[in-house]
C-alpha cells in the first residue's frame, strides 16, 4: 500500500540581532507561533534561536507577549489557550518542563497547570530559557504551549542548531538583510520556510517535511496531486510497416 505520513516538528524560530528594531512585534508574532492552539500543531514554533546580543531584551518582550495569551474556558471568548486534548498531554507537557529544569534550563514564565478545579487539563504558557541544544526540550516535540529559548552567536551556529534534529517540518528566520534570508533559509532543512513571520505557506505552496517529519507526499499546491495520481507511458509507431 502506498503511504503518504505528515508527521511532527520541532520548528527553529531564528532571531538575528539585525532585525532588533522590530524585536517586540517579532516576540509577539513568535508568542502565536509557539501558543496557537495551545501549542498542538505540527509546526509549532517550539524553539525559538535568537542571537546573543539581542537574548535579554527578547526574553523579556516574549515573556511580556505571552502574558496576552490568556489561559481560560474555551466558551468564553476571551480565552486564547483553553485545555489540552487529553490527561495523557497534560502528563507529558508537565515532564517536559521538569525535566528541562533538570537539565539546567529555567523557567521564565508560566510552567504550571492551572484551573485545576474545573478538571480540565490547563497549562500557562510556558518560556523556558538558558536551554542546551542538545536537551530534551529542544529536541522532543512537546505539543504543548513550550516554547525553549537557545541563544547563538554567529550565522553558522544558527544554521548548524536549527538542523541539529530528527525534525524538519518548518522553520521561520527574522531578519533585515535580504542576503542572510536567502542564504540561511537555502541552508535550513526545513519544507517550509518562512522569512519576517511565521507562517506554513498557503493552498499554493507544498507542504511536507524532511527526515522524520514526513514522507512519501506533499500536500497543497500541485505537488498534492501525486499522491493520487500514477503515471502510465503510451507508445504509438506511426510505420506499422517500420
Amino acid at each position: 500500500k502506498k503511504v503518504v505520513l505528515e508527521c511532527g516538528g520541532k520548528s527553529p524560530q531564528i532571531v538575528m540581532a539585525d532585525a532588533a528594531d522590530k524585536l517586540e512585534s517579532i516576540a509577539e508574532n513568535l508568542a502565536g507561533a509557539a501558543f496557537w492552539n495551545m501549542g498542538q500543531n505540527c509546526t509549532c514554533g517550539s524553539r525559538i534561536l535568537v542571537q546573543s546580543s539581542i537574548k535579554d531584551q527578547f526574553i523579556e518582550l516574549l515573556a511580556k507577549a505571552a502574558k496576552q495569551w490568556t489561559v481560560g474556558q474555551p466558551t468564553d471568548p476571551d480565552s486564547k489557550l483553553g485545555p489540552l486534548i487529553e490527561a495523557s498531554a497534560l502528563t507529558r507537557v508537565l515532564s517536559a518542563i521538569d525535566q528541562a529544569k533538570k537539565d539546567g534550563a529555567f523557567v521564565v514564565s508560566g510552567g504550571a497547570q492551572v484551573m485545576k478545579e474545573t478538571g480540565g487539563w490547563f497549562v500557562e504558557p510556558t518560556i523556558i530559557a538558558n536551554v542546551d541544544p542538545s536537551s530534551a526540550i529542544a529536541q522532543d516535540e512537546i505539543f504543548g504551549p513550550v516554547v525553549a529559548v537557545i541563544s547563538f552567536d554567529t550565522e553558522e551556529e544558527a544554521v548548524r542548531i536549527a538542523n541539529d534534529s530528527s525534525y524538519g517540518l518548518a522553520a521561520t528566520l527574522f531578519t533585515n538583510d535580504v542576503n542572510v534570508a536567502i542564504r540561511v533559509a537555502r541552508q535550513i532543512q526545513a519544507g517550509t520556510v518562512a522569512v519576517n513571520g511565521y507562517g506554513e505557506g498557503d493552498i499554493t505552496t507544498p507542504f511536507g517535511g524532511y527526515k522524520t517529519s514526513g514522507f512519501g507526499g506533499y500536500d497543497k499546491g500541485v505537488e498534492a496531486f501525486d499522491q493520487y495520481t500514477q503515471l502510465k507511458t503510451i507508445y504509438i509507431s506511426l510505420d506499422l510497416n517500420g
